[in-house]
This record gives structure tokens, sequence and C-alpha cells, in this order.
């Protein structure tokens, strides 16, 4: 066997060195996308010791654009953008307008050509969808007017450079700038015709194939690809279903590049996009999660291996320049966009520090105006070099915004601008922190950033509301049972504030989380999550802080039941002896003559046998 496999080094150490430096990033509070650029930087030709494959990398990072492009596709919400499109839509634009005016500009100084400083000026638009979820999600804001904000302007900027990727290419095929190829179609129609269509001509043939690709997609695809899937998933076997998910997202993207000339990017995003609507969506999501982010980690391994430190000493002021205008200049232009829109200041401090950052996309414009020819090498290392510097500082921008906002809603109301002090007291309430609530109508507390224990004492804790944490919330409710809930998925956070049933958005492994939730009053603690990492956090962390309270958890296998209780777990359900007890105790029924309880319930929970089976006399 051959030792020399670049493939399998490549794929190794890109691996190897993210998870190392992922970790360091994590361990500083920083997000983990931060080790993975720096890793890139270290396996790169420009640092010494290891350098991974320059050829290969650009060919594992496409796959890892073509999934990650089917996660954000397979996340998208159209839901949520028309939630709040009277602001998204107008602020994004404009925001995107001004982010890349200011960048045009500094490349027009730098002696850039146009098309390079307008995909430069692109590039620091748009924020990094990863960034800015873990932060509102750190913050608890998802669900909270600020966060849904938040999140569909990010919505309306992807969308905005999807078209971005689409309309590149076509206008670099008769830039003098770049050297792009010609686009085929028109060319074909400029000899046929005798005449020369020009940009607008090659744009329009750009978009008129997108534009029969998307038809496509939505006439047949929506009918094909969710059959397929359902097709799939009857045969049981998840193997199948799992390598189904992977064929279409990367079928769709590959034929849609070759067929009809679009990005790899787009098809996959389409190819999600379509697949969400089915029911079978969130488990697409959940087979496909493990392979994309291992090639999203590749990704973006390969994009710190074209980062050249150098231009941290060779060229500092542009640079810092670079910066400014992601972190200062698209903020500000955010912040009173916002305004402008008679939204609190709060709100408008949060957009604006959810903006003041750059990532995925920034990154594939980078590389596809570089290989256009349009965007100089050093446009290219001045994008990923103001990525990771605003990445970085990304925290301390939101300390800073808290900051202002804690200032701003402290100050006396004489001191407030007119009209000032009733919007705050809005944003107040929607952010759960001053309104006072009923017992009848208690409050979701996962919007707030300054939350308190909530005041329950003696209640059940119930970490996770899916299909095992919401019969177990059913029980304690129609028991009268004092409950309040944590969960880490926004959507039912969302569907447990509308039933009125206490809630904290977080990730129960977290003390702090543990702590509004008011552990050390508890009387005991519901561990639904089937994640066994999560579970063991979160029952180590609730003994820790409440020796007495009883914790109920579950498993899947035996040894997950002796390290839960090594972690403090009183009682741990394994599901699959549950499942066997039940078809027992059915059995039971015809070959023993027992009673029949329906569902399997238990008598005391069921006080009545069922009508349709009598209870032995």
């Amino acid at each position: 066997m051959p030792h020399d496999t670049p493939l399998i080094s490549t794929i190794v150490m890109g691996l190897v060195l993210a998870f190392i430096f992922g970790a360091i990033a994590n361990r500083f509070k920083l997000p983990p996308l931060v080790g993975y650029l720096i890793a890139g930087v270290l396996a790169g030709p420009h640092t010494p010791g290891f350098v991974a494959d320059q050829s290969l990398a650009p060919e594992l990072a496409e796959i890892g654009v073509i999934l990650l492009m089917f996660g954000v596709g397979l996340h998208f919400s159209l839901k949520d953008l028309l939630s709040v499109r009277g602001i998204a839509v107008p602020g994004a634009i404009v925001q995107i307008a001004f982010a890349t005016l200011l960048g045009w500009g500094l490349g027009a100084l730098m002696g850039w050509p146009l098309g390079g400083s307008l995909v430069f000026g692109l590039a620091l638009s748009v924020a990094s969808t990863v960034v800015l979820l873990k932060a509102l999600q750190e913050r608890r804001l998802v669900e909270s007017d600020r966060g849904k904000i938040a999140v569909g302007w990010l919505i309306v900027e992807d969308l905005a450079m999807v078209l971005a990727l689409v309309l590149i290419p076509a206008a670099a095929s008769i830039s003098a700038d770049g050297h792009g190829t010609a686009e085929p179609l028109s060319a074909g129609l400029s000899r046929l015709l005798g005449l020369d269509l020009g940009i607008t001509g090659i744009i329009g043939m750009t978009l008129l194939k997108v534009a029969a690709f998307v038809g496509l997609m939505l006439v047949v695809g929506r009918r094909i690809i969710p059959w397929i899937l359902h097709r799939i998933a009857h045969t049981g076997s998840r193997e199948l279903f799992r390598l189904g998910v992977l064929a279409i997202a990367l079928g769709v993207a590959f034929g849609a590049a070759k067929l009809f000339g679009v990005s790899l990017a787009l098809g996959a995003f389409f190819a999600g996009m379509i697949l969400s609507e089915s029911e079978l969506s969130h488990r697409a999501a959940q087979e496909s999660l493990p392979l994309r982010d291992a090639f999203a980690v590749l990704f973006f391994v390969s994009v710190g291996m074209l980062f050249d430190p150098n231009i941290l000493i060779d060229n500092p002021l542009p640079l810092l320049a670079t910066v400014f205008i992601i972190v200062i200049g698209k903020s500000v232009a955010a912040f009173f966009i916002v305004l402008a829109f008679r939204k609190p200041i709060s709100t408008a401090l949060t957009i604006s520090a959810s903006l003041a950052q750059i990532g995925e996309f920034s990154f594939i414009l980078a590389a596809l105006g570089f290989d256009l020819g349009l965007l100089p090498g050093e446009g290219r290392d001045l994008i990923l070099g103001g990525a990771i510097i605003s990445i970085i500082l990304n925290p301390l921008v939101f300390i800073a915004c808290d900051w202002l906002r804690k200032t701003q809603e402290t100050r006396p109301q004489s001191e407030m601008p007119e009209g000032t002090e009733p919007a705050v007291q809005a944003e107040r309430s929607t952010a759960g922190e001053v309104s006072p609530v009923s017992a009848d109508q208690p409050m979701a507390h996962e919007v707030g950033e300054e939350l308190h224990a909530v005041t329950l004492t003696g209640h059940a804790v119930l970490i996770g509301y899916g299909r095992v944490g919401s019969i177990v919330g059913e029980s304690l409710k129609s028991s009268g049972t004092p409950f309040v809930v944590i969960e880490d998925s926004d959507k039912r956070i969302g569907d447990l504030t509308r039933q009125g049933i206490e809630a904290i958005y977080g990730n129960a492994a977290s003390a702090e989380v543990l702590a509004y939730a008011n552990i050390s009053g508890a009387s005991s603690l519901v561990i639904a999550i089937p994640n066994t990492f999560e579970a063991c956090s979160a029952a180590e962390q609730a003994r820790a802080a409440n020796p007495s309270i009883l914790i109920v958890a579950r498993a899947h296998s035996d040894a997950e039941v002796d390290v839960l209780k090594q972690y403090g777990a009183d009682t741990v359900i394994m599901g699959e002896r549950e499942i066997a007890l039940g078809m027992v105790d059915r059995l039971a029924q015809v070959h023993h003559d027992r009673p029949y309880y329906e569902d399997a319930q238990r008598p005391d929970i069921i006080t009545e046998p069922s009508e349709s089976a009598p209870a032995k006399e």
C-alpha cells in the first residue's frame, strides 16, 4: 500500500488541527470557527510545519460549501422572514449597499479594478450565520423580537449573496477585469443572431437559466424529492436514508451546475429549501449533520490555508480599515437603520452587534472573485484577516452593546429623550425582564440577558420537550405539578410560550442555565434528552447544587445507565427495556388473562381498565 496519501493526510491533519484549536477557542469563549481558521493557517503554505495538499483542499472545501448551503436551505424559514419583513428586508438591503460602498471605496483607494472592489465590498457586507446564531443562543435572544429581526435580517443577506453568486460569474465573463468563461447560451445566441448581447444580455440569460432551474425545483423537485425520501424511509434502513439525503444534496447541486450553469452552492441551497417542506426535513437534517459538520470544518480549514499572515506586517493599515468597515461601519449603519424604523435602542444595539462580523458567504465570495480574476490575492487576504479578527472581537462588541443598553435603560426618565421610555419599557416586557406574570400565565425566560432564577420552589425541572419530554410535561401539567422546561430549540420554546408553560432557552449542561431554573430549590429533575454527554453534565451540576434532588434520566444502553448513575442520576429509564416490558405486559393479557391497559400505561396512572378489554375479576 502506498505511503504517499495526500488526500488522507489532508483530511486527517485538517480535522486534528481543527479539533485542537477549536477546543482552545471554545475554552476562551470564542466560536470554534476561529480555531478552524487558525488550524488552516498553520496547515497552509505560509507557515512552517505540515503543509496540506493545495490542489485537494479546494475540492474538499467545495463539498463543504455544498453541504453548508444545503444546511442553510434546510433551516431556511420563509415564515420567520415574513414576520419581520417590514424591517428586515429594507434594512438588510440598505445595510448591504452601504457596506458594499465602503468596501468599494477602500478597494478603489488601493487601486483595484471595479469588479474586484465590488466583490470585496459584498464580502464585507454579509454576517456569519454560525457566529450570529451562536451569539443569540448564548444570550437567549433567538425568540425575542430582537432575535427574530436579526435572524430575518440574516436571511435577507443570505438570499442577496445567493443572487450575487449567480450574477458575479456572468458579469466576469465579459468584464475586462476578470477571465471568466463566456456564458454558453448567450454566446451561442450572439453567434446565431450576429449581435453582441453585452452585459445586459448575459445577465438576462443567466437569470433565465436560474429561473428555469428554480421553476423546475418548485414544480417537479418539491414533489419528487420528498417522495423519494418517503420511499426510502419506508425501507426502514437508516443507512439508505442518510445516503439518500446526501445523494439529493450533492446530486442536485452537481446537476444544477452541469445542466443550468448555476453555482453548486445555489443548487444545494434549493435542494435543502425544497426538502425543508417535507415532514422528514428534521430527520434529514439530523442524519446529514455529522457529514455536514465534518466537511464544513474542512471548508473553514481550507479557507484558513489561503490566508497569508504576513499581511499583518506588510499591510496593517488596509487590514485595520477592513476591520473598521466590518465592526464599526456596518454596525453603525445597522444601528441608525433600526432606529429609523422607530425600534427601541436596545433592539438597534443587538442588531448592530449581531452584524459586526463576517463569515461563510464572505469566504465563498472571496474564493469566487479570486478564481474569476476579479479580486486580487491581497483582497482575499484582507477578507480572511478581517473575518478572523471580527469574529474574535464579536463577543467584546456584544459586551459593549450590553453595557450601552444597560446605561441607557437605567437613566432617569427625566434625562431620556421624549418618547424613549415607552419603547424601552415595551422592549423590557418583550425580553421578559420586568413584566409581572401571574401564576396562571408563566413567563418564558429564554429571551432576556439579565435573568433571575424562577420563583418556583419544590418544582420539577424538565430538560428537553421532545417526544419523551412532552409526554412527561403533559403528565406534570395535568397533575398540577409546578415545573419549568429547559429547551434549546427555539421553535419548541415558542410553542411552550404559547401554551403558557414556563420555559428557559439554553443548554442544560450549563450551570448558569440550571441556576435560572432554580435547580437548588427544585424537588426533582427529569432529563429527557437523548444526548448522554449533556445529560451527565446536567446531572452532575444539579447534584452539586442540590444534593437532595431526585434525578430521573433516560438511556439507550446499560453502559449509559451506569455512567448516568455515576454522575448523580437516581433513576435511569432505558427505552429498550421499557418497550420490552410493554410488550411483555401486552402478551400477558392474552396468555395469562391479565388486565388491559391502553398503550401499556401503568396501573397507578390508569385507574380503570379499558372497556374493550375488561379486567379480570
